[in-house]
């Protein structure tokens, strides 16, 4: 049956289910954009090993990451060794089973390696993680 129009009355296509389809979808790669970029911020080579087994990051799941020159950065943020104590003092007040990952540059000072260990020997934390890049070829 067809059906007959008025001249007033054209037929409209409406565009703002898709539009909201299409705010969604562009606010949903801008929040998963920002979340990747706050570890990809301290430029460090890690090193090779052999045998490291991929482990699965948790959300309690605190980095300290020891670049070329011996500066310490807690979670992508820049702090110096009073800082790298009172954040690890902090974490272990809120959860005294609180993880660890050290990413710890391949030219990095081995000494600032230690102290990064030391701290958190003495601040009680225990489960230490060093994060290395696969050495498969």
């Amino acid at each position: 049956m067809a059906v007959k129009y008025e001249e007033d009355d054209k037929p409209e296509v409406s565009l703002t289910s898709m539009m909201d389809c299409i705010f969604l979808i562009l606010i949903f790669f801008l929040v998963s954009s920002q979340l990747k970029k706050v570890e990809k911020e301290v430029p460090l080579e890690l090193p090779e090993a052999q045998a490291a087994k991929s482990v699965k990051a948790t959300p309690d799941l605190i980095t300290v990451s020891v670049t070329s020159k011996g500066e310490f950065y807690v979670c992508g943020k820049p702090v110096g060794p009073a800082g790298l104590r009172a954040a690890l003092t902090d974490a272990k007040a809120k959860n005294p089973d609180r993880r660890i990952r050290l990413n710890g540059d391949v030219y990095a000072p081995f000494r600032a390696i230690v102290q990064v260990l030391d701290t958190c020997q003495q601040e009680g934390l225990t489960v230490v993680g060093i994060h290395t890049a696969d050495g498969v070829k």
